[in-house]
């Protein structure tokens, strides 16, 4: 009864942590940026998208498992594998970087690998492809424009719902989110992928409807009472009105995601704990970054 009470009913004082909040921020978003610039220099665990390699598609004759095709390249040498299901067919896209090897050699290798775990029989190569590093430098940079372009609109759209000042600590808060998983996965030593920036464009625009909602009823409470004295006390009222809504939110998305991380298998569990890891901070970021930054801003400038 503890629990429900205070979910309902909640007093926190969350102004009252925001220096403590901004400095554990702070952290984040270097460590956000450091992993950036490693990643614009190529010293991040990118995957085959960004640096190239070889794609080789594959037809079996009765399909196997994933898992087991995993292992069984893992069991050959080929431990940085990326392997990609066809849907509705029996076929698959096998990746692999090329690092100094001869493409040809990895596909030959390849073969090999499948033969003696498959039958020579049982499947047949359909075609090699090799990306080269310029590939990957593209799509690297068409990622970074993507979510820079979507800064912009965050900005514009909230400046427009609400006033400027709104906007820029949205997007703020956005990034926030977006460079804090970055860092994380890069600390982590985890591949940095397409799935990643997937999942990293999904936490943004999770991240920004969770922060909405809160200045939604800032701007509201703000409506009753003019005064800039009250500002704290509006904006700790607001948050604590919606933290019922914010909470109710993050733990039913959160059991959906843990899901997805526990029996998703290893293909999905780098993009599931991105999410998870994502979810956890712009929930955190809503109430103690983006609200924190409007108040800090509007006490400045009055």
């Amino acid at each position: 009864m503890g629990f429900v009470e205070i979910v309902r009913k909640p007093n926190i004082d969350f102004l009252s942590y925001r220096k403590k909040a901004f400095i554990l921020s702070a952290f984040l978003v270097l460590s956000g940026f450091f992993a950036l610039l490693m990643i614009i220099l190529g010293r991040a665990n990118l995957s085959v998208d960004f640096t190239g390699g070889v794609h080789v598609q594959v037809r079996f004759e009765k399909k196997p498992y994933t898992g087991e095709l995993r292992n069984a390249l893992r069991e050959g040498g080929m431990e940085k594998v990326e392997i990609q299901e066809i849907r509705g067919t029996n076929e698959f896209f096998i990746k692999t970087k090329l690092e100094n090897h001869d493409p040809v050699a990895v596909g030959e290798k390849i073969s090999s690998i499948l033969k003696s775990r498959f039958g020579s029989e049982s499947f047949q190569i359909l075609g090699s492809t090799t990306v080269g590093p310029s590939v990957g430098r593209e799509l690297k940079r068409k990622a970074i424009i993507a979510v820079g372009l979507a800064a912009i609109c965050i900005v514009i759209y909230i400046a427009w719902r609400f006033t400027f000042i709104f906007g820029v600590a949205a997007t703020i808060a956005t990034f926030h989110d977006v460079l804090a998983v970055l860092g994380i996965f890069y600390f982590l030593g985890k591949e940095i992928n397409i799935l990643l920036i997937t999942a990293l464009l999904t936490i943004a625009g999770y991240s920004l409807t969770d922060t909405i909602v809160v200045f939604d009823r800032i701007r509201e409470n703000l409506g009753k009472s003019k005064s800039e004295s009250a500002l704290a006390h509006v904006i700790n009222r607001s948050i604590n009105e919606v933290l019922s809504r914010t909470l109710i939110t993050s733990i039913t998305t959160l059991l959906a995601i843990s899901a997805i991380l526990v029996l998703g298998g290893p293909v999905l569990f780098d993009f599931s704990l991105a999410l998870f890891l994502g979810v956890i901070i712009g929930t955190y970021s809503s109430v103690f970054v983006a609200s924190p930054l409007v108040y800090t801003w509007r006490k400045k400038i009055t």
